[in-house]
């Protein structure tokens, strides 16, 4: 194929249409339509929208394939119906406003933090980045619901895929609102669970498994897994953990979840597994750029590479799992 530059300047102009989305998210463009699919003007009082931008906004999101128009009236697609409707137990829109409120004008200062090193949200210079999260409840809400968002695919398959017949208990290390131990307890019910987070997590992951109707099967557990030994049980699960920290920091704590397992117990590890050439998986080597502005010394790795930190905390007969779209669970067994 001759040369060109196609995607070139679709990629360079990406955020247009990411900024498009995340402000229709941010306005509940979505959540409004699932109530009433609406024509142009209904929407412009509803929603607040200038006439001067409205008409374009709203038909570059059909463009987009975001929402649909037919004989004048917008309404949601199927996807959009089901995922960023705020209403639905479905809506995946918590890592979106997330991504609105913080990541997306963290990400401008992208060239300074590859030349630097350094990251450049509230942890820059060193500092703690979960603890201007932590203090404050109500963004350390909006935090919570989007790691749910942003792992909900990936938890519902662990839920399915590992083989949790052999088990009886679990424990969700860096459990955040507990979407992970909620969908593996959903999924088999005869098991126990544990989420265990920082302590100011607990009303949070307690009232979410409440509202499942979960609460005599999963226990929180307040502890910081830098201070505090893991929970004991079967298995262990760091979901979209391992990637915030420094490599000494993976290293402890894999030693301290196979310390806290049985023989024969297990420890899953799922991130966006970056593929072992390191050339297929953009959004695995997007997302450790991620960690690169919003963490002191996170980085995403590949399987091969959680693979060797398991092998030397010693775990045995590791495994790589595709779970879904770029999310892969990295699985090891205690002798």
């Amino acid at each position: 194929m001759d040369p060109s530059p196609d995607r070139i300047l679709q990629t360079g102009f990406a955020f247009w249409a990411s900024k498009t989305l995340l402000s229709a998210v941010e306005m509940e463009v979505f959540t409004e339509l699932a109530r009433h699919p609406s024509d142009l003007e209904t929407l412009q009082g509803r929603l607040g929208l200038h006439p001067r931008g409205a008409r374009d906004f709203l038909d570059a999101l059909v463009a987009l394939g975001f929402l649909q128009r037919e004989q004048g009236i917008y309404q949601n697609t199927p996807d959009s119906d089901l995922f960023l409707d705020k209403s639905k137990p479905s809506y995946i829109g918590g890592i979106l406003e997330m991504a609105n409120h913080r990541l997306y004008g963290f990400w401008g200062a992208l060239t300074a933090a590859v030349r630097t090193g350094e990251s450049q949200n509230e942890s820059k210079g060193g500092h703690d980045p979960f603890a201007a999260l932590y203090a404050d409840p109500a963004r350390l809400r909006e935090f919570l619901r989007a790691m749910s968002g942003v792992s909900r695919g990936a938890n519902l398959a662990i839920a399915r895929q590992f083989p949790w017949s052999d088990y009886q208990t679990y424990a969700d290390i860096g459990t955040a609102q507990g979407d992970l131990a909620a969908q593996i307890a959903i999924a088999q019910p005869h098991l126990t669970g544990i989420g265990f987070d920082l302590p100011e997590t607990g009303p949070v992951f307690e009232e979410y498994t409440a509202t499942l109707g979960l609460s005599d099967r999963l226990r929180f557990h307040g502890g910081d897994f830098f201070q505090d030994d893991l929970p004991r049980a079967d298995v262990l699960l760091f979901g979209h953990i391992l990637h915030d920290w420094d490599l000494e920091t993976k290293h402890m704590l894999l030693r301290k979840a196979h310390d806290a397992l049985p023989s024969g117990g297990a420890v899953i590890v799922y991130d966006a597994i970056i593929d072992d050439e390191r050339k297929q998986n953009a959004f695995g080597l997007l997302m450790s750029l991620n960690m690169l502005v919003e963490t002191p010394g996170g980085f995403d790795y590949t399987g091969a590479d959680c693979i060797g930190w398991m092998t030397l905390a010693g775990f045995r007969d590791c495994r790589v799992e595709h779970l879904v779209a770029s999310d892969s669970m990295v699985i090891g067994f205690k002798p």
